[in-house]
């Protein structure tokens, strides 16, 4: 038998048995709901209402309702457009690279992060749709060959790359985050007393028995899917930073965009995997598999991505000077200095110079001081976002149409609304769907329980 060594902190704490994973696992699924989550649910449920009153607004007046303007045509939207995408880039991501490098810890946060990738696609896609204008027309962008007449998708944009790209990935990824979960699906239904809802998660779980040759096919399918599914995470964002970086704007046409977009992707996505599981852990009660070590495995990544934001940042800058361009150097400098320096300074100070506080190991594995953080460089990168996006074009060649933007109620209101709609559906999720991966929890057990190991080390070799 495999026997890991003692000095490696244990990932499932206290004198945890088979059955008793299945027991934390399932109880909120089973019992009565805990107080938190319930409180957390209502706070959603309202941020989630107000955003869908936004939309409902938006579609009977007409997006003259956003601040958008001649000059500045994309803002707020495509802003939170690749916000979203970029904390949906990272669930995914997390749960296929961790099982090909097959990493134990994975075991405690695949599920939150891909469950968060699902959501996040959701809410980036209802952006580009409303940003149309007509959205009863939105099937105009799908190529439907003798029904349209000549109106067809330009297939030479970089938009339409974009619904290919993401498209696939969230189809791959969907698969990928229900396979994980058919082998729980039967362990509930094996568990529930009440027909009807042993019905319901009978047909989720596809007739699931746990035989040796089931496993055998789930995980040979689990590491096709994860091994589709890691280029996949690469190709959609720098699709998605081609929507830029193919364009003649100055501060766009850059080749270092892609790159670039993946490693803030990555960045921004591993700190919204840490804002859930660390609010997850609190609210159903999961101590005992969501604990410090997973944490400071997460905030050593958010070190080395943030540190990567950062050089590109620089990169930016000296590419900027030195093409000689000036309209490439204007557009920097009235980034750092210009009418939006606060954006800039903000983005800054939350993606490159906070994440290094994490060096420090008091702070990385400081619960409290992470959840924080977390919420802090989703901020900067919401900022880098809009950095690129606004600064890049109120100003650009010709100083006559330079203008400003400032958001309205309608612009605020419906990120909030995405945001609270993102976690009612993560909540939901989680109340009726197990959010640890019990069974594949249970194979590491013994290798990395607490108690396991303990009598691993008082038993002679």
């Amino acid at each position: 038998m495999y026997r890991e060594s003692p000095v490696r902190t244990p990932l499932v704490l206290g004198h945890k048995t088979y059955h008793d994973i299945s027991n934390d696992i399932c109880a909120p699924i089973e019992g009565k709901a805990h107080r938190q989550w319930k409180i957390a649910l209502t706070i959603a449920s309202i941020v989630a209402l107000y955003g869908i009153g936004c939309i409902l607004y938006l579609v009977g007046t007409g997006v003259g309702v956003w601040g958008l303007n001649n000059q500045v045509d994309w803002a707020w939207d495509i802003t939170n457009f690749v916000w979203w995408i970029g904390i949906g880039h990272a669930g995914t991501l997390i749960s296929a690279v961790l099982l090909l490098f097959r990493q134990r810890w994975r075991m405690a946060i695949n599920r939150s992060a891909e469950a968060m990738t699902i959501f996040a696609v959701l809410m980036a896609a209802i952006f580009p749709v409303f940003h149309m204008g007509r959205v009863w027309v939105a099937f105009w962008t799908l190529p439907l060959p003798n029904t349209l007449g000549t109106l067809w998708p330009n297939f030479n944009s970089a938009l339409m790359w974009d619904v290919f790209a993401i498209s696939t990935y969230f189809t791959v990824s969907l698969v990928f985050w229900y396979l994980g979960l058919i082998p729980d699906f039967a362990t509930i239904r094996d568990r529930l007393v009440k027909p009807s809802w042993k019905r319901v998660y009978s047909i989720l779980s596809f007739g699931w028995s746990g035989r040796a040759k089931h496993w055998t096919r789930f995980e040979e399918v689990s590491l096709v899917l994860a091994g589709v599914a890691t280029p996949l995470v690469f190709s959609v964002h720098s699709i998605v930073s081609m929507d830029f970086a193919t364009s003649v704007v100055p501060g766009w046409h850059t080749t270092i965009f892609p790159p670039y977009f993946v490693s803030g992707a990555i960045f921004s996505g591993f700190a919204m995997v840490l804002t859930l599981v660390l609010i997850m852990r609190k609210t159903m009660r999961l101590e005992a598999y969501i604990h410090v070590k997973h944490v400071e495995y997460m905030n050593i990544v958010i070190i080395v991505t943030g540190s990567i934001v950062g050089v590109a940042y620089l990169t930016e800058l000296f590419i900027s000077w030195y093409s000689g361009v000036e309209y490439e150097s204007y557009a920097f400098i009235n980034r750092f200095s210009g009418p939006l320096a606060w954006a800039y300074w903000c983005m800054m100070t939350c993606n490159v110079i906070s994440p290094q506080l994490f060096w420090f190991k008091k702070l990385r594995t400081n619960l409290a001081f992470t959840f924080i953080m977390s919420i802090i460089v989703n901020i900067g990168m919401w900022f880098e976002r809009f950095v690129i996006i606004v600064t890049s074009i109120h100003r650009s060649y010709i100083p006559s149409g330079w203008g400003e933007f400032k958001a309205t109620s309608i612009d605020i209101g419906l990120f909030i609304g995405t945001i609270g709609i993102f976690f009612t559906m993560f909540l939901i999720f989680a109340r009726f769907f197990p959010v640890i991966a019990l069974n594949e929890l249970k194979s590491i057990l013994k290798t990395s329980g607490e108690s396991y190991k303990k009598q691993n080390e008082t038993t002679p070799h």
